[in-house]
């Protein structure tokens, strides 16, 4: 089902996640087992959560050795879709407009605590202002330009939401291998031409990571799963925040990492 902004005109909202076997700091970490399911089934589980998404997509490599993300995908009954390996704005293009896209969520598989809570009120934002051509979650690299003003939220919950037409014209128009490769730089690195927008957070969580690169990110997942997903398999980053309060042992597993990410690198 279609939604529609405030003028009217339906908007066929798909979310687009990015998966690939081929880490090279934790190899296969997205169908790495959490209680029993790969780590993707409950990202894909948390953005179907999100009742303005139509549909939820699976972008893939077309390498042979992501055979077993297909595999997994058809057995749970979501959208794949294969592409180049490293032109990934070419991949997430094409996917796109396969599946005839009018607004896009883009989301990497290695965000397995995203907050449906969040992405739906971000959604709603940029469904109803009519301001914006796109809008994201203040975290990782879009935030680490010293240009950056503003709280972030915890890296890990990164959400990212645009019009088909800006991801058409960036993937015509960019040049560089980094713009290729990460889909959106070629956006929010030029707000004079797009109309950029990052939601800032009330508090600063920057020194919290949750993302998955590496196995101590990972173990800091599977636990905060094992504490939550048997009770209640809806939790969000509240409940993430204050689990945190009664173990502030937790934030320290992964907590060296956070700095060297390379997010810098975007903006030089």
């Amino acid at each position: 089902m279609t939604r529609k902004n405030k003028d009217g005109q339906s908007k066929r909202i798909v979310a687009i996640i990015q998966a690939r076997m081929g880490s090279t700091r934790l190899p296969g970490k997205v169908l790495k087992p959490i209680l029993g399911r790969p780590m993707l089934f409950y990202l894909v589980d948390r953005i179907r959560r999100v009742k303005e998404i139509d549909e939820v997509v699976i972008a893939t490599s077309e390498y042979k050795n992501n055979d077993v993300i297909r595999d997994f995908c058809k057995k749970n009954r979501i959208e794949c879709f294969s592409g180049s390996e490293n032109d990934v704005l070419d991949r997430f293009y094409k996917a796109a407009k396969r599946y005839k896209a009018d607004v896009v969520l883009r989301f990497t598989a290695d965000c397995p605590l995203l907050d449906p809570h969040v992405i739906s009120s971000l959604l709603k934002v940029f469904l109803t202002s009519n301001k914006y051509d796109y809008v994201s979650l203040a975290t990782g690299a879009v935030a680490a330009t010293d240009k950056f003003s503003g709280h972030r939220f915890p890296d890990g919950l990164d959400t990212e939401i645009f019009s088909f037409s800006v991801l058409e014209t960036a993937w015509k128009e960019a040049k560089e291998n980094m713009e290729r490769e990460h889909v959106t730089p070629f956006i929010w690195k030029r707000p004079d031409r797009f109309r950029v927008w990052n939601h800032t957070s009330s508090v600063d969580y920057s020194k919290m990571r949750w993302t998955v690169d590496n196995q101590e990110d990972f173990d800091l997942v599977e636990a905060i799963y094992k504490e939550f997903y048997s009770k209640k398999p809806n939790f969000g980053m509240g409940d993430v925040l204050d689990f945190f309060k009664r173990n502030p042992e937790l934030v320290k597993r992964n907590i060296h990492f956070i700095g060297k990410e390379g997010y810098q690198e975007f903006w030089k």
